[in-house]
């Protein structure tokens, strides 16, 4: 089996161990990818792997999350965008692609607003929460939903990131996307976005994401057969999207190098 050449590392900020996955890459625009509010860096490895043949990539663990330090309370869509633009600035990583999936879009697109100096790219995948399930009811509807049209084999990692976040963390989060009016954000992006999506997905639906594109002067794109975890289930269709649209972006050369 060949080699991965993703490497982990811990880098502390605002003294919490924040752990995340990187590879240098070809060169080019780094692209960080930003996972959602019950899960880890896991799930979104199929998109990075896919990815890392044309960008740097670097996967990060929300704090909370994954192997990340585990604060005593779950941090809401503003500290976890300031805990990020702390963790971009200690690794040297002035302007990047911000990749954001579901809860991981709600962070991207405020930490885009808080810092537009680091966003050279943003990718709004499958983005939570549509103003028409705004209630943690009508959320955990939809995902409930969702299980029907995933693939099967996504379970054990999906239960692994839960079991590692503990059930408080996940369900206090989910009061915090749905508190989280993140149109007010998206109005502000300082670049187009790609938002991206599953046609299957009943979480951030086709008629949300194309609002979203509307909103924010982006591109939607769909792909085909997925559900809510494009990234996971469709990871080399989420990374040529992700491609695609980073030629579009006017280039910027890295300012520094993703390995330590």
């Amino acid at each position: 089996m060949p080699r991965s050449p993703f490497r982990h590392r811990w880098t502390t900020v605002h003294g919490v161990p924040t752990h995340d996955l990187h590879t240098a890459g070809p060169g080019g625009l780094p692209v960080v990818l930003v996972h959602g509010l019950a899960v880890s860096h896991r799930y979104l490895m199929p998109t990075a792997r896919a990815l890392a043949t044309r960008h740097p990539v670097v996967v990060p663990d929300l704090p909370g999350f994954g192997r990340s330090g585990k604060p005593r309370f779950a941090y809401d869509v503003s500290r976890h965008a300031e805990h990020l633009a702390g963790w971009l600035d200690v690794l040297g990583l002035p302007r990047v692609c911000l990749a954001g999936h579901s809860f991981g879009a709600e962070v991207v697109a405020r930490l885009a607003v808080l810092r537009p100096d680091l966003a050279a790219g943003i990718v709004l995948a499958a983005p939570t929460a549509d103003p028409a399930a705004r209630s943690r009811r009508a959320l955990i509807g939809r995902w409930a939903l969702d299980l029907f049209v995933e693939q099967p084999w996504q379970a054990p990692v999906l239960a692994r990131d839960v079991a590692d976040a503990k059930p408080w963390r996940v369900l206090a989060t989910v009061g915090h996307s749905v508190r989280n009016a993140i149109e007010r954000d998206l109005r502000r992006l300082p670049v187009p976005p790609l938002v991206l999506g599953g046609a299957l997905d009943p979480v951030a639906p086709l008629r949300w994401r194309a609002e979203v594109a509307a909103m924010t002067g982006g591109v939607a794109v769909t792909v085909p057969h997925a559900a809510h975890n494009v990234m996971t289930t469709s990871g080399r269709r989420s990374a040529d999207a992700i491609a695609a649209y980073l030629r579009t972006v006017a280039p910027v050369r890295a300012a520094a190098a993703v390995s330590p």
